[in-house]
């Protein structure tokens, strides 16, 4: 007896020559067993063997007619309702593209060795948001970018510093020289050019119109944001080296003040920087804190300076942007600062939190007063009381601030009992200490990352998404909390690095199915801008993550069309640069920057 053959194709589908075929094997099947099923009954003996053939046919034809007769019944149909539907059928995976290497088929299973991979072959910059300052694309007409777009002037390079608005952007390249560019910058030519040079820069921030900048060793300066600014201000005097007792006797080649405090201690310096609106927060190795104003637009008076009775009017002699020393502070070792728009928030060493400033929105961490929505005097957050109902000991890790909110992290210790230490073996007992994420200020558009749409904080609410984590470390064979590597949050927006555990190490002897992965990254809040990446422009109220850089870079000819794959963040590592790893060797890391409606990922150095 003939009878077709069934294949299973890797499509999902069970493939038969044709319908007609299907039903003539069904009927030789069927008629086969009743044929047998005769003749044996009349053997004699054989009345056992009929009685199975017998069974074998009818259930031939039962499973011949459970077959055809949901396509009979359609062929059927009739007006009065529909046919049932046909029993769902497997599918299997589709076929991926033959890999040619062990590269490739790394390539091929994970997007994010492929992403890992692309930030050591080509460094550089993405931006994405508003292009109304031409800061994203100096070439393009779009007022928007909706998804991450490379600044070309910065490809194959690496960066110390990055910070961009919507008007004008701001780096530091390498060798530590200032790079500025945007229509703020200059409106007949907004493509980036180096401006301060020499200065040895390894960090900046911005204010509304001028941009603070903190050299290696300690100096701080004060640059305009305008190219105008820059060539026809007051030019200072040329200094020598630092072992140099005598000036160069020329004058810099742009305009710029310094803000560096005078009367520091011997050996102590500024080692850190943070700048609002109108004024910025300058941090030494002592934990002392000046601040200053930032702004040549407007002086500070919403009690961001931390000093009573500091006005414009009443300021002492000197430049309106000397730095003052916060004396209210005495006794506090200050650790981290920060600075939203207009408030101030600092963490000294022992995890107490300062804030300063305007409170419209709660951003302090204390209720707003409608009488007087600032506080020029530094209060601190009652952090002890956001864990009395738990038991547990918390201390502040560390502090972000940014347009009118306030983010700080908190590990909490748990008390352990010698019982609970022997109750389980260490790959299954839970950490005692936790790491949270908590908030205050405006969350209308979302930034709060709650899940709510909430105008003003009553006081700091936790961020459950970012709250509480836990993964399961391989090498040490426990469980471990998931921390927040790096908060940066902008006017609107905000972005969370995770500290999850990433692996960058994999060499061309591993398997081929071992690969690199990063930090996972996450986005929420204002998107009027299209400044979450999303590729949409409404808001969003809980941390969310994004698509890979390029747009998934051929995700769809590696097979994985259609696929979901998330943007991750190389870690630090020490690698060699270019195609192929075979440029210089160099430390860099990947980072995000959450500006004034503008978002950048860039390769730090």
């Amino acid at each position: 007896m003939n009878s077709s053959r069934v294949v299973v194709r890797r499509t999902g589908s069970l493939s038969w020559s044709s319908r007609s075929q299907r039903l003539a094997t069904r009927r030789q099947w069927a008629r086969y067993a009743s044929e047998g099923a005769q003749k044996h009954a009349q053997d004699e003996g054989g009345s056992r063997f009929a009685q199975v053939a017998l069974y074998a046919g009818v259930f031939g034809i039962a499973a011949a007619g459970a077959y055809y007769y949901p396509q009979i019944q359609k062929s059927f149909a009739t007006p009065e309702g529909p046919a049932p539907s046909p029993k769902a059928q497997p599918k299997f995976e589709k076929p991926r593209k033959q890999a040619v290497s062990k590269e490739d088929n790394r390539d091929m299973i994970s997007s994010q060795h492929l992403q890992v991979k692309n930030s050591w072959e080509h460094p550089g910059v993405y931006a994405w948001g508003s292009n109304t300052g031409k800061v994203i694309d100096p070439n393009s007409s779009d007022k928007y970018i909706k998804l991450p777009r490379r600044i070309r002037f910065f490809d194959h390079q690496l960066l110390r510093d990055l910070k961009l608005t919507q008007s004008f952007g701001a780096a530091i390249d390498e060798n530590g020289n200032l790079v500025q560019w945007g229509l703020g910058f200059s409106k007949d030519d907004p493509t980036p050019s180096t401006t301060l040079k020499g200065k040895d820069l390894v960090k900046i921030q911005v204010s509304t119109d001028r941009i603070i900048g903190l050299s290696r060793n300690g100096h701080v300066y004060s640059v305009p944001s305008s190219k105008d600014d820059l060539e026809s201000g007051a030019k200072q005097k040329q200094q020598g080296s630092s072992w140099s007792l005598w000036s160069s006797g020329g004058k810099e080649a742009v305009s710029f003040r310094n803000l560096t405090p005078t009367g520091l201690a011997w050996s102590e310096k500024v080692t850190d920087i943070s700048s609002g609106l109108e004024h910025c927060l300058i941090l030494t190795s002592k934990g002392r804190v000046f601040t200053a104003a930032s702004s040549s637009t407007s002086y500070p008076s919403r009690g961001q300076m931390g000093i009573a009775g500091l006005t414009w009017e009443t300021r002492p002699k000197g430049s309106y942007d000397q730095p003052h020393e916060l004396k209210c502070l005495h006794g506090f070792e200050a650790k981290a600062i920060a600075t939203g728009d207009n408030h101030s928030v600092i963490l000294d060493k022992l995890g107490r939190v300062f804030s300063f400033g305007d409170n419209t929105f709660g951003q302090l961490g204390v209720e707003s007063d409608s009488g007087l929505p600032y506080s020029t005097n530094p209060l601190m957050m009652p952090v002890d009381k956001l864990y009395a109902a738990a038991g547990m000991i918390p201390k502040v890790r560390s502090i972000a601030a940014g347009g009118a909110n306030t983010f700080f992290t908190v590990d909490a210790d748990a008390p352990t009992t010698a019982a609970e230490s022997r109750a389980m073996v260490p790959a299954k007992r839970m950490p005692r200490t936790v790491s949270d994420l908590w908030v205050c200020g405006q969350g209308v558009m979302g930034t709060l990352g709650t899940g709510k749409w909430t105008h003003v904080s009553s006081g700091p609410t936790k961020v459950k998404a970012l709250s509480s984590l836990f993964e399961f470390d391989e090498t040490a064979n426990k469980n471990i909390p998931i921390k927040l590597k790096e908060l940066s949050i902008g006017s609107t927006h905000c972005a969370a690095v995770m500290d999850n555990v990433t692996r960058t190490n994999v060499s061309s002897r591993a398997s081929e199915n071992e690969t690199n992965w990063g930090a996972d990254v996450l986005f929420w809040g204002g998107n009027e801008h299209y400044q979450l990446g999303t590729g949409k422009r409404s808001n969003l109220n809980m941390p969310t993550y994004i698509g890979p850089l390029d747009g998934g870079l051929g995700d769809a000819d590696r097979g994985r069309k259609g696929e979901v794959h998330r943007l991750c963040l190389t870690p630090k590592q020490t690698v060699r640069i270019g195609e192929g790893g075979k440029g210089r060797k160099v430390t860099l890391e990947q980072k995000v920057e959450c500006g004034k409606y503008v978002t950048g990922v860039y390769s730090a150095v």
